[in-house]
């Protein structure tokens, strides 16, 4: 199969965009607007107009808390949207920690697994990735959702996220995954308190040395709500997190970022080019 192209269409040199499509009821972003499969189809044709290089459909929340579902219930609700947009064109991810659901997933058009857990979460999923030849997303992982926050505990946060991404680099290339197939995710939120992510933000150009594309989702998360709070201390609301989320965006991409995953696609589309161009512009003085 063809893998996710590395660059923007047109062989622009810009970070790239992916745009989100959850097919859940409890996402912490947009639980719900889109779990209907039609909606969700019709979600992710929107995505593309609005300028997405990729599409990142995915059927298990993975916010603060989330339950897993059954592999059966997540199969029925990602394999027909993505078979879907696949059909009309579209580069599709699946968002996906279960070998069985990358799988078929695949088969069904995707052109990349982007997997949180980085192939901890099942041990089959690396030799499953090589074998279909799909891009593959691993991010740092230290647990499912339901406790993940207790393991944000690090003593030099950037350390030890290249390290421990490092390490599972090292298991998927042994288990069969091509160098050319990873793309990696430091996982902003996920086993993280703001503080740690801000410091990965920050850190973007030293984690691009590692070698290999680097997938940054900032978007809505909740450190971006707790910057933003009120007077009186209330985070902000997710869904009012959308111009915090440009601004990373736009660091992210001038800083090395090869794809941004956000909520909303047109500004964000238009963030990365501004980024772009500053960096065109500042080679060539």
């Amino acid at each position: 199969m063809t893998s996710v192209p590395m660059n923007a269409p047109g062989g622009a040199e810009r970070c790239l965009v992916m745009g989100v499509v959850n097919v859940t009821p409890d996402s912490f972003s947009d639980g719900g607007r889109w779990f209907d499969e039609k909606a969700a189809i019709r979600h992710g044709l929107d995505l593309i107009a609005e300028g997405a290089d990729i599409v990142d459909v995915g059927g298990e929340s993975t916010r603060p808390g989330a339950a897993r579902v059954s592999l059966e219930e997540e199969l029925a609700r990602v394999v027909p949207v993505i078979r879907a947009l696949a059909a009309e064109g579209a580069v599709v991810s699946v968002d996906t920690m279960r070998a069985e659901v990358a799988r078929a997933s695949v088969e069904a058009g995707a052109r990349m697994v982007n997997d949180v857990s980085g192939g901890l979460a099942d041990p089959e999923m690396p030799r499953v990735v090589a074998a279909t030849g799909a891009t593959y997303v691993v991010m740092h992982w230290r647990g499912h959702s339901h406790d993940m926050q207790s393991r944000a505990l690090y003593d030099d946060v950037v350390a030890e996220v290249t390290t421990e991404l490092t390490k599972r680099v090292d298991t998927v290339l042994a288990q069969g995954v091509a160098e050319e197939q990873i793309v990696l995710d430091p996982g902003l939120g996920f086993a993280k308190n703001a503080e740690h992510n801000w410091s990965i933000l920050a850190a973007i150009p030293r984690l691009t040395e590692m070698g290999y594309p680097l997938l940054i989702g900032a978007s809505r998360k909740r450190f971006l709500g707790r910057l933003l709070a009120d007077p009186d201390g209330t985070p902000r609301p997710f869904d009012r997190n959308d111009d915090a989320t440009l601004a990373v965006t736009a660091l992210a991409a001038h800083a090395g970022a090869w794809c941004v995953r956000v909520h909303q696609v047109a500004p964000n589309a238009d963030a990365v080019r501004v980024a772009a161009a500053w960096k065109r512009a500042g080679a060539a003085t």
